[in-house]
């Protein structure tokens, strides 16, 4: 199993486009894409991150899937309040998923945690997960709480073996917290993003 580095996710911006873009065209860009029959995410991330939430918005976005990113929302308040907190918990409301984009500066953020616990309480377990991203060079610190959700990561083909034999594909999963039996459930990225 592979925690993404923010180079590889990095890696992703524009992959889904034959021109660069600044990364706001880029973002207001899936924003204007349509959303109908598409599964919807709710992204939570950090806000300064854009580079990493334009590059998360295109993988995300090779499966078809529509995604809210707030603050290209027309309906926010200009100004942070209360009104700020309800907007966001009814997106997060009418999304079919919710995904923390958990860069350490995310997992630092407030809001995100904010985000995190009232996605919790809406979309756990069948359909929330994280998205940890580590920094080149170091593992993926997280924080301890985070290991009670499902994330997503790659891994290498015939390198997981599967309880009932044989190994898993090599591709993006999402992959269960370990139950207490010591197993973790795996589900390839795509499939998980068509349920709702």
């Amino acid at each position: 199993m592979s925690v993404i580095s923010k180079s590889t996710l990095l890696e992703n911006r524009n992959k889904t486009r034959t021109f660069s873009k600044s990364i706001t065209d880029s973002l207001s860009e899936f924003k204007k894409e349509t959303s109908a029959g598409k599964t919807t995410i709710f992204l939570s991330h950090k806000h300064d991150e854009l580079a990493e939430l334009d590059s998360a918005v295109s993988f995300l976005k090779r499966f078809g899937v529509n995604i809210y990113v707030d603050w290209l929302d027309t309906g926010m308040p200009k100004n942070t309040s209360g009104k700020t907190a309800k907007r966001i918990k009814d997106k997060i409301d009418e999304c079919d998923k919710f995904i923390l984009l958990a860069t350490e500066s995310a997992i630092a953020s407030k809001w995100c945690n904010w985000e995190l616990g009232y996605g919790d309480a809406k979309r756990y377990d069948r359909n929330i997960a994280i998205f940890p991203i580590r920094n080149d060079g170091d593992s993926f610190s997280g924080s301890e709480y985070l290991q009670i959700y499902p994330r997503i990561e790659s891994i290498q083909s015939n390198t997981i073996s599967r309880k009932i034999g044989g190994y898993f594909d090599g591709g993006y999963y999402v992959i269960s917290p370990t139950d207490e039996d010591g197993y973790s459930y795996y589900t390839k990225l795509e499939e998980w993003l068509s349920r709702r």
